[in-house]
């Protein structure tokens, strides 16, 4: 198919292509140029000169995994009989049915990652999904990272059961205690292979094989947190472990910016268009994507699904606007910076020859972040999920 007459934003270091044409074939982008194209197909798209982009990603979602309009039925969230939980994952508890994916389609959100609660210290796997399909494992773009939760989430749900942990002190500990525990694993495992005749393979230990691909850093780490201190705690645990972090909410990231920075972990800021509705969010401001973001802090805008329904991405992005971040920068939070976040900006996130066919396209003078405006067209991986006249 070819799309021309477009504006182009690219996401990547071509930056705008005024007057631009896309290509894709069997999925993928295989053409980008500007100006008329030599010859155009009868099933041709003209643009009319409305925007072209990649289709939006949040980046940090419980989509499918918590349902919509269910309540304990739908919602697989939180296995929070054990408060250190590795091995869960989410794509195991996804219903691709639930009719978000649909609404996130129709809003030019191709792609979201998908998460365990936190109401565990350690929840388990993080997955990162295609919002187009009906079965989960073709959806599947990635299983990127190992949730962890620090502060109020944890300690609320295990003090109401007198059970640990009930301060920060233990959330931090049991965490270091899991990942200990995985790091001799893995050393007993090393010594096991390496000299089988002297040494023992250790006991299969589920929580341990999850929790190797972190150690190895081949997945990252995904910190639930909110205040300051929480998010240093996060970073000096990650320091101890040697793991690769991402700091999701980052809800006072803005006063701590210039740290975040100087230790190089990206943020997924969200959700943004909610109340302070519990007492580690009474710092919440409108400013903080924008602060970080000026901080040199690589920054995602989320929306929590189902906290702020995900259609509401382009919505929370506008708002981070007003918040004092340029409109190019916001675009940028919720398509390649989320890529490059959750390590699948090899595949989606701009629009690059080589990626995945993941666009929309919105009529001439349409701002895509407001909230009346709605996509022309959506692909996702090259199949037309919305298309009008």
């Amino acid at each position: 198919m070819l799309i021309y007459n477009a504006e182009i934003y690219t996401m990547d270091s071509a930056g705008v292509i005024s007057n631009g044409w896309v290509k894709t074939e069997n999925g993928k982008i295989t053409g980008i140029g500007s100006g008329a194209p030599d010859n155009v197909p009868e099933n041709s798209i003209d643009a009319k000169g409305g925007m072209l982009l990649p289709g939006f990603i949040d980046a940090h979602t419980h989509l499918g995994i918590i349902e919509d309009g269910i309540d304990f039925e739908g919602d697989d969230c939180n296995e929070s009989t054990d408060p250190f939980t590795p091995q869960m994952r989410a794509i195991d508890g996804i219903n691709p049915f639930d009719r978000c994916f649909e609404e996130a389609r129709m809003r030019g959100i191709t792609a979201a990652a998908s998460s365990p609660g936190s109401a565990n210290p350690c929840g388990g796997e993080i997955c990162a999904v295609k919002t187009n399909g009906r079965r989960i494992d073709d959806m599947l773009i990635k299983n990127c990272g190992i949730k962890f939760a620090m502060g109020e989430n944890p300690k609320n749900v295990y003090n109401g059961r007198e059970e640990t942990p009930i301060t920060r002190m233990a959330v931090a500990a049991l965490i270091r205690e899991g990942l200990y525990k995985a790091r001799r694993y893995v050393h007993d495992m090393d010594s096991y292979y390496s000299d089988s005749e002297n040494y023992d393979p250790p006991e299969y230990d589920i929580k341990c094989e999850a929790l190797m691909p972190l150690l190895d850093r081949k997945i990252k780490a995904f910190f639930h947190c909110h205040r300051a201190d929480d998010i240093c705690t996060a970073i000096r645990i990650s320091k101890e472990f040697s793991l690769d972090p991402v700091i999701i909410h980052g809800t006072e990231g803005y006063k701590i910016a210039d740290i975040i920075a100087e230790e190089k972990v990206p943020v997924i800021a969200g959700p943004i268009i909610c109340d302070r509705c519990k007492p580690e969010m009474r710092g919440l401001e409108l400013k903080n994507a924008a602060v970080m973001y000026q901080n040199g802090v690589k920054t995602a805008v989320c929306t929590d699904h189902t906290v702020i329904p995900i259609q509401y991405l382009p919505l929370s992005a506008q708002a981070a606007v007003k918040g004092g971040l340029s409109f190019e920068d916001a675009l940028k939070t919720i398509t390649i910076n989320p890529a490059e976040i959750l390590g699948i900006d090899e595949t989606t996130g701009s629009v690059s020859v080589g990626k995945d066919a993941d666009i929309q396209l919105y009529r001439k003078g349409e701002n895509p972040l407001d909230l009346m405006s709605e996509p022309r067209l959506v692909m996702i991986s090259g199949d037309i999920c919305r298309m009008e006249d």
